[in-house]
């Protein structure tokens, strides 16, 4: 939608993305006037595995959204895993109390706009074709009042929330930088036509071979194969280095080299493609600090809220957008502008480290760890044919252990992540 002259909302949201479109649906719901901002029009592409863990299902239940088969979303009752072995071990997805027993699969060009949609049903004003290209700060206080378009619109609120993706251009020209010390991943993905289509599993690869399995040359990284359930896969993989930097690989042909030594009968090959092979960064544990000053708010990719564990950022991002929306609703009860208001706003970026700078940080030394093709062949063949050390492994790595009441396994993970200092 459009309007005329200027626009003035309670909150501006930048970004209608999972993290933008959660944190505007859960602030119009509770009667503050949102104005959501997307750049692009949508449906619009993203670069994604479009895997859902019940992680970030949970978030979708917490939202309200409809993810039935029939409203398009595909289910998955756990993971199945190669390496090691040329047999894939399969693991359901752990029984707890926290989180459903099952996962998503939905594109995400369908994805962010149910999520979109949801927004705007909860009350929020979404203004499609609308790229924020400046902040508007107030001299007198140094806070960021607004956001000024490409086209010259100007969107004025009290506070504004990033939710810009990576690059994060507000964020940037609000001069909050990313950190050198942080884990950056990459990720290529394609979706095919393909038998696999109707897959109950979604499958990880942590060994990635050039040629023959075992008789060449792992490739730095790990991949993914998710079914749609609409007749294609989404198949991609992902790498991450300690630090940024420049890695020296040629992505997209270390994806041509997976997809050639697959087997024939999955159509992985290029006349069954669907699209170009696409690519992203993935900016990780908290690679942008802080989350809240001067009035701005950091949500999902702006902030580096993708887990070094396995590179997903989806439910982090929606847990974010509640928990910025919880701190932005509390500063406008209690009065915009007051210390009380700050207080709640600071009071952000303290909670996401509460919640999650333990487990990120415990991320960032298995990434120093796993990084080196060779490690993680190693990890593989002599730690998944364990099932308890296997079962162990896939809550840590997916994030999925009860933390009040949950088993021995839930109880050394909690404490674990409670021990570790914050990222």
């Amino acid at each position: 939608m459009s309007e005329v002259g200027p626009v003035s909302a309670d909150v501006i949201v930048v970004g209608a993305g999972p993290g933008g479109s959660t944190t505007a649906s859960y602030l119009a719901s509770r009667g503050l006037e949102v104005a959501l901002l997307e750049k692009s029009a949508f449906p619009r592409q993203k670069v994604c595995g479009d895997g859902l863990t019940p992680r970030a299902v949970k978030q979708l239940m917490k939202l309200g959204v409809d993810t039935s088969e029939e409203a398009g979303w595909a289910r998955n009752k756990g993971l199945r895993i190669y390496g090691g072995r040329t047999e894939p071990f399969e693991l359901p997805w752990p029984e707890l109390s926290e989180f459903p027993p099952y996962g998503l699969v939905r594109a995400r060009e369908s994805f962010d706009q149910t999520l979109a949609n949801h927004a705007v049903a909860s009350g929020a004003k979404l203004y499609e074709n609308t790229q924020v290209v400046a902040p508007i700060i107030n001299p007198r206080t140094d806070r960021i009042t607004g956001v000024v378009s490409k086209d010259g619109r100007r969107f004025t609120a009290p506070v504004v929330v990033a939710a810009d993706g990576n690059s994060s251009r507000l964020a940037t020209s609000m001069g909050i930088g990313k950190r050198v010390d942080r884990p950056m991943g990459v990720a290529v993905r394609a979706y095919y036509n393909s038998p696999r289509t109707h897959d109950d599993y979604m499958e990880s690869w942590l060994e990635l071979w050039d040629g023959k399995p075992g008789e060449s040359n792992l490739l730095p990284g790990y991949g993914w194969i998710f079914a749609l359930g609409d007749g294609t896969v989404n198949v991609g993989l992902g790498t991450v280095r300690s630090k940024p930097g420049p890695a020296n690989v040629n992505y997209r042909e270390m994806f041509s080299r997976w997809m050639e030594n697959t087997p024939d009968e999955w159509g992985f090959r290029p006349e069954n493609q669907v699209g170009p092979v696409l690519g992203a960064a993935l900016p990780m544990s908290f690679n942008r600090q802080p989350a809240y000053q001067r009035g701005l708010v950091l949500v999902g990719d702006a902030a580096g809220m993708v887990s070094p564990f396995n590179g997903e950022g989806i439910p982090y991002a929606m847990e974010a957008g509640e928990m910025a929306a919880d701190a932005i609703s509390d500063a406008y009860f209690r009065g915009y502008g007051t210390p009380s208001a700050e207080l709640a706003l600071r009071g952000y970026p303290t909670r996401l480290k509460s919640e999650w700078g333990g487990y990120f940080r415990l991320g960032q030394v298995f990434v120093s760890l796993i990084e080196h093709p060779q490690v993680m062949h190693v990890c593989t063949k002599y730690g998944l044919p364990r099932p308890t050390l296997m079962r162990f492994t896939m809550k840590l790595l997916s994030h999925l252990y009860d933390t009040r009441q949950g088993d021995w396994m839930d109880m050394v993970l909690t404490t674990l992540t409670k021990v570790a200092p914050s990222a």
